[in-house]
């Protein structure tokens, strides 16, 4: 995206709100187009433009507001999952080259766990998307824990059970000091933690109230709009309705978009990505044999 002009990224469609509030700028045009029309007839419409500083004022300062919001939860929405990828690259860092696995048969079991790890990030994905697990999952688990997924619970919590428990029965088999086992525990701990975080954002939308009002300000506005400038515009009121209508009305589309970061739109956080890249970081690890046994 970075590499592309200025004008490139500035006509760019996809990943825009142009879609969505175009339509309605239009509808606002058309508005202003009446209210000109009826304003030739010597039907006096007018309203003073000096009175309008006051709602604008504050529609703007419920915009910001708006926006800043949204974005909070879209900035800790990713912080949380850069959360759970430090911690898997750290525990699975820790498990292929602490466990001292003797035989072949043990390094497959360590194997496993690896990719459980990799399974993460795809279960919280398709949990916070309320979608069944995809074979993204599926190439991961092995069969038997294929067929022990829960796909109604909360899965990422059943996988990091299944992980807690081999770390505890590598200490009680002594494979694992209990210096180590306290440091994997803590981190699995900080992977479940992200997640619960995550969950927190998802379930707590921004109040219904807020919203509805916003929008009811906002449509208030935009059609009274033509009333203060037809006079004064004559028809240039038409395009600058639709302007000033499209850019306020843009700037509360972006705050829907993105207030819930883990869906599929493109200004949500790209998940799909996030999890390839833990897959092949796993993969990458695998690849590595550890000195010392």
């Amino acid at each position: 995206m970075f590499k592309r002009s200025w004008l490139g990224v500035a006509l760019q469609v996809r990943g825009s709100v142009l879609p969505t509030v175009l339509p309605r700028s239009i509808v606002c045009g058309f508005m202003a187009a009446a209210v000109v029309l009826f304003a030739q007839q010597n039907i006096n419409l007018f309203i003073p433009l000096k009175d309008n500083l006051i709602p604008s004022i504050v529609l703007g300062l419920l915009l910001v507001f708006r926006t800043n919001t949204a974005y909070d939860r879209f900035w800790d929405g990713r912080k949380c999952l850069g959360t759970i990828i430090i911690s898997i690259r750290n525990l699975s860092r820790h498990i292929w080259v602490y466990g001292r696995s003797s035989s072949q048969s043990e390094r497959e079991v360590q194997r496993t766990i690896l990719y459980l790890l990799a399974a993460i990030p795809f279960v919280t994905k398709h949990h916070l998307r309320n979608e069944p697990m995809g074979e993204g999952v599926k190439m991961l688990l092995p069969r038997d824990r294929w067929e022990q997924l829960g796909q109604d619970g909360n899965v990422p919590l059943e996988i990091i059970f299944w992980i807690s428990d081999y770390l505890q029965s590598e200490y009680q088999s002594g494979c694992l000091d209990v210096n180590q086992l306290v440091a994997m525990t803590g981190i699995l701990d900080a992977i479940v933690a992200a997640i619960a975080s995550c969950e927190r954002i998802l379930k707590t939308p921004i109040p219904l109230a807020y919203t509805i009002h916003l929008k009811q300000l906002l449509l208030i506005y935009c059609l009274f709009l033509p009333f203060q400038l037809a006079k004064d515009l004559g028809w240039f009121t038409v395009p600058v309705v639709a302007i000033v209508s499209f850019t306020l009305l843009g700037i509360e589309e972006i705050g829907a978009e993105i207030e819930n970061p883990f869906g599929t739109d493109a200004n949500d956080l790209p998940l799909d990505d996030i999890c390839e890249t833990v897959r092949s970081n796993i993969e990458d690890l695998i690849r590595l044999s550890p000195v010392s046994p």
